[in-house]
């Protein structure tokens, strides 16, 4: 994804006065499909695509009419792709919420001397929250302009409008996405506070006063002492909500037949968020430890259930310093995570904790626990989750960025190809890959796919300074949207599906066995998430100035995968990739002395 620049003020609030997310002209995306499947199936199976393809796309053929119907719908809606993205990508999906879907950021890891002291941590945190809500409120956020590629663009900010307003409602079939709408009086506001698989109403805006950080802490100690107390432990709850989403549509439904249950759901599912209070994990607090901490819970008998999933933001305070946030995925993107996350951990460290004792505390009314009339018997999913996870986080502290700039070539150009080549190391053959590209210039936009398994990839050399694949995504001339808007549109029309999307190649080219996106922060953090088919790899990373962090995932029941093998592959890689850099400097640079110094090359190419 595009690095980000925060510091310009001024530029449009109102997402309408952002252009619509075009449609690509037919031809070209259908031309493009067929280069970007070409090298990964086989000749036969490529003639017979290419022969569906030229149907699909022939004057008269089926591609042309709902090519029109799509365009007509881009002149009646804000973003032509937006529901049908968000359907496909999540809310259809019916595996459950942690590892397969919801992203983690792993904070860097705190020293807590005793409970008090992680309790004071995420009083700070909380009110560190408030502050952010209350700039969202305002819609007081700077508008964020691109960088590198395109840069000045100003982009659509709704996403971040989502952090604190939205929820995924499980369903049967579907899940939806809830917005939350403010009403002319609406109830105080509150957070839920899970702690020891128990959860807790704290309510932060009592008489129309926010708490202050002293109230907080007051508050989350009385909410400790209560988790404390044995005799009132409920079932763990929170287990529900990391089944496969049918079965959690299920339970939920008949959770809802008791008044004492619907009246708990619904304090949770309204809450700003959730502050999960974890106990001390049991293991040696690497960065792999405690990105599996964050994804998980560590399982049923550690925090698996000190979690709800359904909601976009958890931060996670563990007795033991392992500190981060859970993400819902499907209201925003990985960089309004960022943002908010450095907002956070930037306001702790410049604003110190103002923990001052004050007469009024002890008027406070005591957080309510929250009480439920069920038997929930789900431990048994969560810890299969659990023990098939594979996650490998790593720091390659060779270079960095910097090095890779030097050598005039696009860090996240260069990492792809590192991953690609890492890939095909381990497995010796290209696989269809998913790299994230924000489309946030476009009206309500979100991502599309940077197909960067391209043949120029495997040419290697050529493709280590090539950008051109990631200029087609960001100004929303990709394909896999424009693809799946057809796809869509057939089906609204309820025609026979074209065998274009039935072809092997078209679903083939949708199983992304290697996962990817750069997320850069600027402060000490990183994400990670799980792989998105089982016989693949999750790979996030994070480029810094002199290192690169890594988070690479798989699933240990496939025979075909393995993060530390991978993990070793990609370092065998990236040293390779800067000795050869090496060596192409060192035999330029004879040729520069004897022409007097490097020539300017036409056409603005690079070397």
């Amino acid at each position: 994804m595009p690095v980000l620049d925060r510091e310009q003020p001024k530029g449009p609030k109102d997402s309408n006065v952002l252009p619509k997310l075009p449609v690509p002209p037919l031809q070209q995306t259908l031309d493009t499909y067929l280069k970007c499947m070409e090298h990964l199936v086989s000749k036969e199976q490529f003639r017979k695509t290419k022969a569906i393809v030229e149907k699909f796309g022939a004057p008269g053929g089926s591609g042309e009419l709902l090519q029109k119907k799509l365009q007509e719908r881009r002149d009646k809606t804000d973003n032509w792709v937006y529901d049908y993205w968000l359907e496909d990508m999540y809310l259809n999906n019916r595996l459950a919420l942690p590892v397969n879907s919801s992203p983690v950021m792993v904070f860097p890891k705190q020293t807590f001397r005793d409970r008090a002291d992680a309790l004071r941590f995420a009083a700070h945190l909380i009110s560190g929250v408030l502050e952010y809500k209350t700039l969202l409120d305002g819609r007081d956020l700077p508008v964020e302009y691109a960088r590198g590629q395109l840069a000045g663009t100003p982009l659509c900010m709704e996403q971040y409008y989502r952090l604190f307003s939205s929820y995924r409602l499980p369903g049967l079939k579907k899940d939806t996405l809830v917005a939350q709408k403010s009403c002319v009086m609406p109830e105080p506001e509150h957070i839920i506070v899970a702690c020891k698989n128990q959860f807790f109403v704290l309510d932060v805006v009592i008489n129309f006063r926010r708490l202050n950080e002293t109230d907080l802490f007051t508050q989350l100690e009385k909410i400790a002492k209560m988790a404390d107390n044995a005799e009132e432990r409920l079932p763990p709850i929170g287990l529900l909500t990391s089944d496969g989403r049918t079965q959690w549509a299920e339970a939920r439904s008949a959770l809802m037949k008791d008044s004492t249950n619907r009246d708990s759901l619904d304090m949770i599912e309204r809450c700003l968020c959730l502050v999960c209070l974890d106990d001390p994990c049991g293991v040696e607090l690497s960065d792999t430890n405690r990105s599996l901490q964050m994804l998980h819970g560590g399982g049923h008998n550690k925090n698996g259930g000190n979690r709800w999933y359904d909601k976009p933001m958890q931060f996670v305070v563990g007795l033991d310093g392992v500190c981060g946030v859970v993400c819902e995925h499907s209201p925003f993107e990985g960089i309004v995570l960022v943002h908010c996350s450095e907002y956070l951990l930037k306001y702790m460290k410049g604003s110190p904790s103002k923990l001052v004792r004050a007469a009024s505390v002890s008027e406070l009314p005591a957080p309510r626990r929250l009480h439920w009339k069920c038997s929930p018997e789900v431990q048994g999913f969560l810890a299969s989750l659990v023990r098939n996870l594979d996650m490998d986080a790593y720091k390659f502290k060779f270079y960095g960025k910097e090095y890779i700039k030097k050598q005039k070539m696009s860090p996240d150009a260069y990492l792809q190809v590192a991953l690609q080549f890492a890939f095909y190391r381990c497995n010796g053959r290209p696989v269809s890959t998913y790299e994230s590209a924000s489309i946030r210039r476009f009206r309500e936009g979100r991502v599309d796919n940077i197909r960067s398994a391209t043949a120029e990839a495997l040419a290697f050399v050529k493709s280590m300074t090539d950008e051109k694949s990631s200029v087609p995504a960001i100004t929303g001339m990709a394909i896999d949207n424009h693809l799946l808007g057809l796809r869509e549109i057939a089906q609204e029309m309820k025609t026979e599906k074209p065998e274009i999307f039935t072809d092997e190649t078209y679903l083939m080219s949708n199983q992304f066995i290697l996962s990817t996106s750069q997320v850069p922060t600027t402060v000490e953090m990183f994400c990670c998430y799980g792989p998105v088919v089982p016989n693949g790899y999750g790979a996030c990373y994070n480029p810094q100035a002199d290192h690169i962090i890594f988070c690479v995932s798989s699933f240990r029941e496939s025979t075909e995968t393995c993060s530390a093998v991978f993990v070793k592959a990609l370092e065998e890689c990236l040293l390779e990739m800067k000795d050869l850099c090496n060596r192409c400097s060192a035999a330029a640079k004879p040729n520069e002395r004897k022409q007097g110094g490097s020539q300017p090359m036409k056409n603005g190419s690079k070397p």
